[in-house]
């Protein structure tokens, strides 16, 4: 299964150590350096996973989450951050954030764990609409007897 990722944040050293290492995983990644842009990217490509800033010119990484949770509810999404509060806490997990990270990102583990994470929860429903796939079609005649 080819994932793609969209690492979204304003800035370009965050991009680009992220995107690097990612595609050095072995997944496909694009960029955006705000929601806005994030958005345009998402609108015209499927991408299955989006690491996102919270603290962003143009829209924010809540906005951007709400926007995704209303446009594409199937993308995951994993939020990063040095602005730490509890409100944007709560609102990544009111709108479904798979998790928060937080800055600086000396370490990638949590957020590569994070990916991971996502993916499991991708190929388990891609597996299962497989097998649904697989199934012989139930008529309406069969089904009541």
């Amino acid at each position: 299964m080819n994932v793609r990722i969209l690492i979204v944040d304003d800035e370009q050293s965050i991009r680009d150590m992220l995107s690097r290492h990612f595609r050095y995983l072995g997944f496909e990644v694009n960029t955006a350096a705000n929601g806005q842009e994030a958005l345009e990217k998402l609108d015209t490509a499927r991408h299955d996973v989006v690491i996102s800033d919270i603290k962003m010119p143009v829209m924010d990484g809540i906005d951007l989450l709400r926007q995704i949770r209303a446009r594409h509810p199937m993308t995951h999404t994993i939020i990063i951050t040095g602005y730490v509060t509890l409100d944007n806490a709560l609102a990544c997990m009111r709108l479904g954030a798979e998790t928060f990270v937080f800055k600086p990102l000396e370490d990638l583990r949590r957020v590569e764990q994070a990916v991971e994470h996502a993916v499991e929860s991708i190929q388990h429903w891609c597996n299962l609409l497989g097998e649904l796939r697989a199934m012989k079609p139930i008529t309406a005649e069969a089904a009541h007897g």
